[in-house]
């Protein structure tokens, strides 16, 4: 008598059809030795079958070595581990891991070697959010979190004698005891924004409105020197949402070339045309001392040169070639300062000139006094101030733009020698002006506007700029700027 015996699955391997190989045979699970006849009858899976057929799309082969009862079973041969089988993915964003050692010298190499079995794992506080960036320094490494900065030795120990004092000592911890620097600074999400030089270390912490450096006495918020409220908006506006392009962020490097902390803070990643800045910070001056009109992805130094990358090219900064000053990448710029006079800051004043030390080819954008307080003109409230114009024709020429024949004729026109100048005149090596008003009349105001001289407030904001015909990209130098006034009679 007869009887039907189940095949168990741990004694069979089920093996499924996935694709034809290269000949066209059917390849099951990753094998190829499925018969497709036995004894000259066909097994039903065609050698040319690359369509899902209903019911030939698994077969069962035997795990028993000839199939015979208690026979060899197949083994999955050695392994070198013990297979975890649990590996599902576990992201700490706060932790750090390090592999064997590579030695090239014996050829030893296990930085593919990751033991579960050993302590390769450091964790940092997660309450200072992800590890964002690592710099190894001598014996130390600096750990910069969002909110946190700390170090930990490498490959020593620190211990301590019982009379306290501490030693070193050999010890095969690779990542030591985490300690952190004092302060709660950390880097937020912009490991682009740090720079070193020396032992000097710089960053931004965004979430905090700060610019940072690290040296040997600790962290110093940098940004303190009268750059509070700038760094507050600029950063402030990388947070919000842009409206095109992605999101924000900050690129910093070391320009080696001039000795200074360079940063720029961009509100979108994507779109060259979204608002940045760029500006510097010198040591020397202890602040930031300079705008610059480029927009750089990522910034580096090397031997002594500074370059910058912009759209996937390399640019070098700081080229001494005839013309090609205030260039950058092939867009030309001119050269411009803003600077205040505000001596006597409680004293109304009448600012009746503008002077400047330096070279030929500086003009007077604007020459502004603060605000008046606020008037009512229906519908609106206004507030008014003396100006020389605004970003129109420059407010005062430069030495060669403003000169002018006997004739009348002007630059570029004059045909004879020019005698007469309407903007900065020379003196002794010195370029003065005379103020002009250019205000719009106010109300109760009896004289306003060319008809009176001088510009008239508390203080004056003065922006100043190279020209563009005389010596053009050429070396311009600006040395000092001052101005004579009266003080008004109330």
């Amino acid at each position: 008598m007869s009887a039907v015996i189940e095949i168990k699955y741990f004694n069979t391997f089920l093996l499924k059809k996935v694709f034809p190989n290269e000949s066209n045979n059917p390849v099951w699970g990753g094998s190829f030795g499925i018969p497709t006849t036995i004894n000259g009858a066909n097994t039903g899976y065609p050698i040319s079958s690359v369509v899902a057929e209903p019911g030939k799309e698994w077969v069962i082969e035997e795990a028993r070595i000839r199939g015979g009862y208690n026979n060899l079973s197949v083994d999955l041969g050695v392994k070198a581990y013990i297979v975890d089988i649990n590996n599902s993915a576990s992201i700490r964003p706060n932790s750090l891991i390090y592999s064997g050692i590579f030695n090239s010298r014996t050829g030893v190499n296990n930085t593919n070697q990751f033991s579960s079995g050993e302590e390769i794992t450091k964790s940092l506080d997660p309450a200072n959010g992800s590890i964002q960036r690592l710099y190894a320094e001598d014996t130390n490494l600096i750990v910069f979190q969002e909110n946190k900065v700390s170090r930990a030795l490498i490959d020593k120990d620190a211990i301590y004698s019982a009379e306290g004092e501490g030693t070193l000592t050999s010890s095969n911890v690779v990542i030591g005891q985490i300690q952190g620097y004092a302060g709660v600074y950390g880097i937020s999400k912009d490991p682009g924004s740090f720079a070193v030089y020396g032992y000097r270390k710089y960053f931004t912490d965004r979430y905090r409105n700060a610019v940072l450096r690290l040296s040997q006495d600790g962290i110093t918020e940098i940004s303190q020197y009268g750059m509070i409220d700038y760094f507050r908006d600029e950063f402030s506006n990388i947070d919000a949402t842009p409206t095109t392009g992605g999101p924000g962020k900050v690129v910093s490097g070391w320009d080696a070339y001039s000795k200074q902390y360079i940063i720029s803070t961009q509100t979108s990643s994507t779109n060259i045309t979204q608002t940045y800045n760029t500006l510097g910070f010198n040591e020397e001056a202890n602040g930031f001392t300079s705008f610059y009109t480029f927009k750089p992805s990522q910034m580096v130094s090397l031997k002594g040169k500074f370059y910058s990358l912009n759209q996937g090219a390399l640019w070098k900064h700081y080229n001494q070639a005839v013309n090609t000053r205030c260039r950058f990448y092939n867009v030309n710029n001119n050269a411009s300062i803003r600077f205040v006079f505000n001596e006597s800051p409680s004293n109304v004043k009448i600012f009746k000139t503008v002077n400047y030390e330096g070279s030929n080819g500086w003009q007077v954008d604007s020459f502004v006094s603060d605000f008046t307080g606020v008037d009512y003109l229906a519908p609106n409230y206004i507030q008014t101030q003396d100006t020389t114009g605004v970003l129109t024709t420059p407010s005062v020429f430069s030495y060669v733009e403003g000169s002018y024949d006997e004739y009348g004729n002007s630059y570029p026109s004059t045909l004879y020698p020019p005698i007469n100048r309407a903007g900065f005149d020379r003196k002794e090596n010195k370029y003065m002006a005379a103020l002009v008003n250019k205000s719009l009349p106010t109300q109760g105001e009896v004289s306003f506007g060319n008809e009176i001289s001088g510009i008239k407030g508390y203080f004056a904001v003065v922006d100043m700029s190279i020209d563009t015909v005389t010596d053009p990209r050429g070396v311009k130098e600006l040395f000092s700027a001052s101005t004579n006034y009266d003080f008004s009679v109330y």
